[in-house]
């Protein structure tokens, strides 16, 4: 893109060259950078663009030995070199396939740089940088981070052959561009320079990639393609390294030199594989304690003395420095801190060479002395927590010792009471240790001796022995003497005034002479009592002195067995089952002795019975055999039974002989279970008695009896102005009785036929409800306003309801609603009424003869419904409308029923 012919030409010359290559390559031909006149070691020069290219197996050299080029495309300077001059050089490619490619590279110094060197008109590339101009693949472009001002400054200018025949003008769009950071970089229309406009950060902004495009000024048309440009952030040194790990480290004291201690990190933001990342560290303190590896940033012990106990935790500060540690690199520091881990390198150590304490004697569980050390390690650790341990003086186990977990101080206690007259003074010897045991180089544990004086107290008796073992034969004789158990005074040696008395004797099998301790017989001794275990029997016996002091001691008696009980045979009935015919029968008779060996089994077994006979004899069993068949029963079979000793006697045995099913009697077993059979006949029996019940039942139902009114109790009361006895009435009409159901008698002396209404409406009802239903309403409030006669079908019950002014019965039961008093008077009017009713309706004849003069309780003024007698006509079959003529006296004796007061 030059206005110039020659620079037409030479773009045009570079496109043929271009298009005449062989194969396609990755990297472009040649790629040029501006570098500063001194080039360090380290320094980046530019970077081969590799995005183009497989990283599988690439290879990059350089021609040159002062550069050398790294994996991701770096060209870094490895020798200090001075570029005041065009510098060339070529970079190899192989990725070990196919041929090598080769880029050229060409330094050129930073012009402001070059004054001090060179004259700046004598610098031919100017021209040619002027007129540089690449269209495919142009090699990247750089900038330095952080630029010193003035902006903008021109970087590289671009052209395109398409100049020469067209009137052109440039433009560029995309990172820095259109994208951000926004307008940083821009293009003269004109001429096609790049310019820059401001400072970046490498850090933020490593490359940038626009496009630049090229257009007719006249048509407004692209007369080239687009052209990528690639600029490269050129890195300075502007980031001083930082730590990146922790700096608290541990290691235990003691340590051996080259113990390692911890890894340094830390990292650098600039451009990685270079001098401006290359980290060195350094202690700047701790220098005689630790060193530090300067690539691996390692801290690793330098002497084997360091000491928790002088110093805890040591710190320490660490440098790093880039540029590889040079003086002008940029540098951090910081403290890390090295914390001692403490080991058990320290005995604990009492205070005293030597403790001593005193105890009164008889006295058990009481502290005696605290025993306070001292521990250098570090606190409330296995290292410091201390455990102590009586090395001498406690054989007998009188002493324990224990450790305070907030003190560390040891505990002494006496756990057995001390005695006086046996020793005085008591020695021990005390060993303080730890919970961790000792490092080798700490020495040993460290003890001290413990003195105890013991303190004389005025003491009760003491036994001698303390537990008395006496022999004694079971079954010995009341009265016999055992021995004599005594107690002395542990001052004087003297039982002179001491009284005896037992404590516990559960059989109360021996008494103990309360002035000299002597032991007799007072009741058998049994060694087969519950009471003794293992042949041993104990006693326990109190001596008291003078002073009420008391001891106490224990008699065993050792019981020794006699030959006191003979062998028998337990309880019960043995069971022998017949066997086949041809066959006799036995079973096993067992056989046992409360004695003890020698005095027990194995026993002698002997029957005296010839029909039966003994084999295979065991130790405690033998087998009954039937000698003869013998039929079916129970036999009683006397054996006699001795032990060891032949001491014995004949013992009965109880056989039952039966056929057996399963091990049982046949018969024993029917005796319990009910056979199907019988179960058959009992419902058989069952079924037969309830046909008969019920055959009675109709028998009693069909029959006509004679009914019986009993008017001992007395009834209601009505006025009757007839004195002689009643006429006979045989009309037809006065109760029609029904042809069917039954009433039961109202008592034992009268059963009767139920009533069925006749006449009125009469209302359905269900089968299991009445039969018939009649209701009957009148004025007067002293007549019944409701009269029901009802029988339930299948039933012998008669049952009656209805009700008198504002009392209620129901169903032979009243309610009342004003007293309650006039329920049972009211109750047996209406059930006399009743039976008067059944007894009109009977057809016996005698009822005639029964109707006489009766007393009544009230015989006032004549009354309007005429004689109540056998002869009263009542006109229809059941009405009760002479109800309504009783009269007013019928009135008092309402009231005095329903319980009302008079008007």
């Amino acid at each position: 893109m030059a206005p110039s012919g020659c620079c037409c030409c030479g773009f045009f010359y570079l496109f043929i060259l271009l298009l005449s290559q062989p194969t396609e390559s990755c990297i472009p031909h040649s790629i040029q950078s501006q570098v500063p006149v001194k080039i360090n070691p380290g320094y980046v020069v530019t970077q081969v663009p590799l995005g183009h290219c497989r990283r599988e197996g690439l290879n990059l050299s350089s021609s040159d030995p002062h550069f050398t080029v790294k994996r991701n495309g770096n060209i870094v300077a490895t020798h200090f070199i001075m570029v005041t001059k065009q510098r060339s050089f070529s970079v190899s490619l192989s990725d070990g396939g196919g041929q090598p490619q080769r880029m050229d590279v060409e330094l050129t110094p930073d012009p402001r740089q070059v004054p001090g060197y060179l004259p700046a008109q004598k610098f031919p590339w100017d021209l040619a940088r002027k007129r540089y101009k690449r269209r495919w693949s142009p090699p990247p472009f750089n900038i330095i981070e952080h630029d010193l001002p003035p902006f903008p400054k021109d970087m590289e200018q671009v052209g395109s052959d398409s100049s020469t025949n067209y009137t052109v003008y440039y433009t560029i769009r995309g990172d820095g561009v259109t994208l951000p950071p926004e307008n940083l970089f821009s293009v003269d229309r004109d001429t096609g320079m790049l310019k820059v406009h401001y400072a970046v950060d490498r850090e933020q902004y490593q490359q940038f990639v626009f496009e630049a495009q090229v257009f007719d000024k006249k048509t407004g048309k692209e007369t080239d393609r687009p052209l990528d440009i690639t600029v490269l952030v050129q890195d300075i040194n502007d980031n001083a390294p930082t730590f990146s790990g922790p700096l608290q480290f541990h290691v235990a004291e003691q340590s051996s030199t080259g113990t390692e201690v911890g890894v340094v990190t830390a990292t650098d933001r600039d451009q990685e594989e270079t001098l401006h990342t290359k980290i060195r560290f350094s202690l700047l303190t701790g220098n005689q304690l630790f060193n530090i590896q300067p690539r691996s940033g390692l801290i690793t012990t330098r002497t084997n003395s360091l000491d928790r106990e002088v110093q805890v935790s040591i710190p320490v500060i660490v440098e790093i420095r880039d540029m590889d540690g040079a003086t002008n690199g940029l540098f951090t520091t910081a403290t890390a801190t090295v914390s001692l881990v403490d080991i058990n390198d320290n005995p604990p150590t009492f205070r005293q060479t030597m403790y001593k304490a005193r105890i009164e004697e008889n006295r058990a569980d009481v502290l005696v002395l605290r025993i306070p050390v001292d521990d250098k390690d570090e606190e409330k650790t296995k290292n410091w927590n201390a455990k102590f341990v009586i090395t001498e003086g406690n054989e007998n186990g009188y002493f324990r010792i224990d450790t305070d977990v907030n003190t560390n101080e040891g505990l002494l206690y006496v756990v057995k009471p001390l005695d006086y007259e046996k020793g005085r003074v008591v020695l021990l010897r005390v060993s303080a240790q730890n919970e961790a045991p000792l490092v080798d180089s700490a020495g040993s544990w460290l003890s001290i001796p413990v003195e105890l004086s013991v303190g004389d107290v005025d003491e009760g008796p003491e036994f001698n022995p303390p537990n008395k073992l006496i022999r004694v034969k079971e079954n010995i004789l009341n009265g016999s003497v055992l021995g004599i158990y005594s107690a002395q005074d542990p001052e004087t040696k003297s039982s002179k005034g001491i009284r005896y008395y037992k404590v516990s004797d559960p059989g109360s099998w021996v008494s103990v002479a309360e002035a000299t301790g002597e032991l007799k017989v007072t009741n058998t001794i049994d060694l087969e009592s519950p009471l003794v275990t293992n042949a041993m029997y104990n006693i326990t016996i109190k001596a008291v002195d003078s002073s009420s002091k008391s001891g106490v001691g224990t008699v065993t008696l050792l019981i020794e067995d006699v030959n006191d009980n003979v062998p028998v045979v337990p309880d019960g009935e043995l069971v022998l089952c017949e066997e086949e015919e041809g066959k006799m029968g036995s079973v096993t008779v067992h056989a046992q002795d409360a004695d003890l060996s020698p005095y027990s089994s194995p026993f002698h077994f002997h029957v005296a019975d010839v029909k039966w006979r003994l084999r295979d004899a065991q130790n405690t069993s033998v087998v009954l055999e039937q000698a003869v068949d013998m039929p079916r029963g129970v036999y009683h079979v006397p054996i006699r039974i001795a032990d060891l000793q032949d001491n014995g006697g004949v013992q009965v045995v109880t056989v039952r002989v039966c056929r057996c099913l399963g091990g049982e009697c046949i018969s024993a077993r029917s005796s319990v279970t009910l056979g199907v059979w019988g179960v058959l006949a009992m419902l058989l029996a069952l079924a037969l008695l309830l046909l008969l019940c019920i055959f009675f039942v109709f028998s009693c139902t069909t029959k006509g009896e004679k009914m019986y009114i009993d008017e001992s109790s007395g009834g209601m009361l009505l006025k009757s102005n007839t004195e002689a006895p009643g006429e006979e009435v045989k009309s037809a009409n006065l109760l029609m009785v029904p042809t069917s159901g039954d009433v039961d008698a109202v008592d034992g002396s009268m059963k009767g036929s139920g009533l069925r209404e006749q006449k009125g409406n009469t209302s359905s009802v269900s089968p299991a409800g009445p039969v018939g239903l009649q209701n009957m309403t009148q004025q007067s409030m002293y007549q019944s306003t409701r009269r029901d006669f009802t029988m339930a079908q299948g039933q012998s019950s008669f049952y009656t309801t209805g009700h008198y002014g504002n009392a209620n019965y129901h169903d032979s039961l009243l309610y009342k609603q004003n007293h309650l008093s006039a329920l049972h008077t009211w109750n047996t009017n209406a059930l006399y009424l009743d039976q008067k009713l059944e007894y009109f309706g009977g057809k016996s004849e005698e009822r005639y003869a029964d109707d006489v003069l009766h007393m009544f309780g009230y015989e006032g003024d004549g009354s309007l419904a005429g004689s109540v007698g056998c002869c009263s006509d009542l006109g229809d079959q059941d009405n009760l409308d002479f109800l309504d003529s009783l009269g007013p006296k019928f009135k008092t004796l309402a009231n005095i029923c329903m319980g009302r007061e008079q008007d």
